[in-house]
């Protein structure tokens, strides 16, 4: 029960924009919005979840990991509810950031409390498996169901979907998760400004991005937010390490295990986002393909990240957690490679690509989890939950924008229109190579820089067993 409700915690948080995508152009028409309101009506979901996921997660470690889900559940359920009421635009995009704060009050406690039903990594492994597996299935399949409920029914009916959800997420967490522990929780006062501060930075950085991509470097918008960013983080920081009771002890984050685990799924969102971007625009604007046999040529991708969930539990136990992490991860900047250096030349090597990246990240999702997890106290689980997803979203954001601000500079004219010429085409080409190939860079240096991290923590604590009782 307790599995059955984490699972459908995570799927919520995987089938929301998934299903909700394909009936943009319907609800464009029936509440006569722009396309820059289109683009907030899935874009406030991510700003709000992402930049309200630290905050939630520290309060879940002081109040109670299960009671601080419970309540994001029944809101998720009140915000799915009122979707029936949207007649506006307005209020679809405040239903949309209503369900971002649900997901930020959802999301960390699942994986905290998946860890924390287990004592053993293997069975660790086998239940975060079991969770992201069913979240795959939901956005491997949102689009088809999406457009199948839209075939007989209005669209609200794609976010009613979420009431059912949250109903049994809530009974298999009431009866399968025991309450919280008192010694598993703390009780700092809460740290208010770091709070504020921290989700400024996140929110500044995740619109950042979407902002290059839609004004243009040209533009003083995406600078200013860019730089209100970085401004933002570096307050965020001295005021963690001044004040007493900080919101993110760094010095946690500052474990080999945890900042390991931060900088794979760093290095994983990276690339599946920016990957992402380039192969659609490349199928449906460079090659010519239709949205639906653009569709068929990303199945590889959704292929490996559904089937592949039996095979990751016996490759991390042959493996370990740590050799699984960078092996999976080294598969993900391999498939980058492949993509920038031989892209352009079939769909071949973009399928072998996808597959790379697919792979590596099916298993960098659950064992970079796993790892942060490991190295943390039991009493700040959810916070690190939370720096896992924002670690994801943060660099996923990144990924489209690096990609798209190359684009931009190397095309010249409008890229969606139909018919370039032979110099439209080859700036194209190049572009997506230059972007592979920077991401490709970008990733690396995370992974190796992670690889060096954990292999540093593996020695030590050897030397800890080893020093022991002799030191005894």
């Amino acid at each position: 029960m307790a599995l059955a409700g984490l699972s459908a915690v995570f799927l919520f948080e995987m089938l929301d924009n998934s299903i909700l995508n394909v009936a943009l152009p319907t609800i464009g028409r029936e509440l006569h919005a722009s396309t820059v309101t289109l683009q907030w009506v899935t874009g406030v979901y991510a700003v709000v979840f992402g930049g309200l996921m630290p905050a939630f997660g520290a309060i879940a470690d002081r109040f109670g990991r299960r009671r601080i889900m419970l309540v994001g559940l029944v809101l998720l359920g009140v915000a799915s509810l009122a979707t029936a009421f949207v007649t506006t635009d307005e209020q679809l995009i405040a239903v949309r950031a209503v369900m971002g704060a649900a997901a930020a009050m959802t999301t960390p406690g699942s994986i905290a409390l998946a860890f924390r039903l287990f004592s053993e990594d293997g069975l660790r492994v086998r239940a975060m498996t079991l969770i992201s597996t069913v979240g795959l299935v939901g956005l491997a399949i949102g689009p088809t169901a999406g457009g199948l409920v839209l075939a007989v029914a209005p669209w609200q009916v794609l976010l009613l979907i979420n009431v059912p959800i949250a109903v049994l997420a809530i009974i298999g967490i009431r009866s399968g998760i025991a309450a919280d522990v008192a010694a598993e929780l703390h009780r700092d006062p809460m740290d208010v400004p770091g709070a504020v501060l921290g989700t400024a930075t996140v929110v500044l950085a995740l619109v950042a991005p979407t902002l290059f991509v839609n004004e243009g470097t040209g533009s003083w918008a995406p600078w200013t937010a860019a730089a209100a960013a970085v401004a933002g983080a570096i307050l965020f920081v001295l005021r963690e390490r001044s004040t007493r009771h900080p919101l993110l002890d760094l010095k946690l984050v500052a474990r080999p295990l945890v900042s390991a685990g931060l900088a794979y799924k760093a290095a994983s969102g990276l690339a599946v986002a920016g990957m992402g971007y380039m192969v659609t625009l490349q199928l449906q604007l460079d090659w010519g393909w239709s949205p639906t046999l653009a569709a068929v040529g990303m199945l590889p991708q959704v292929i490996v990240l559904v089937a592949a969930g039996p095979l990751v539990n016996r490759f991390v136990e042959r493996a370990g957690l740590d050799r699984a992490a960078w092996l999976s991860a080294t598969a993900v900047v391999a498939g980058l490679a492949v993509y920038g250096l031989l892209g352009r030349s079939g769909y071949v090597w973009v399928a072998i690509a996808l597959v790379l990246v697919a792979a590596g990240m099916r298993v960098v999702g659950v064992v970079a989890g796993v790892n942060v997890m490991r190295g943390l106290p039991k009493n700040r689980t959810s916070i690190g939950a939370a720096l896992v997803d924002t670690a994801s979203e943060v660099t996923s954001a990144a990924g489209i924008a690096v990609t798209g601000t190359i684009l931009a500079g190397l095309f010249t004219g409008n890229i969606a229109t139909p018919d370039w010429s032979a110099h439209q085409t080859a700036q194209f080409q190049d572009a997506t190579t230059l972007a592979g190939l920077v991401l490709t860079a970008v990733a690396a240096t995370l992974v190796g820089w992670a690889t060096v991290r954990t292999r540093n923590a593996t020695d030590s604590l050897t030397s800890t067993s080893n020093a022991g009782p002799s030191a005894g």
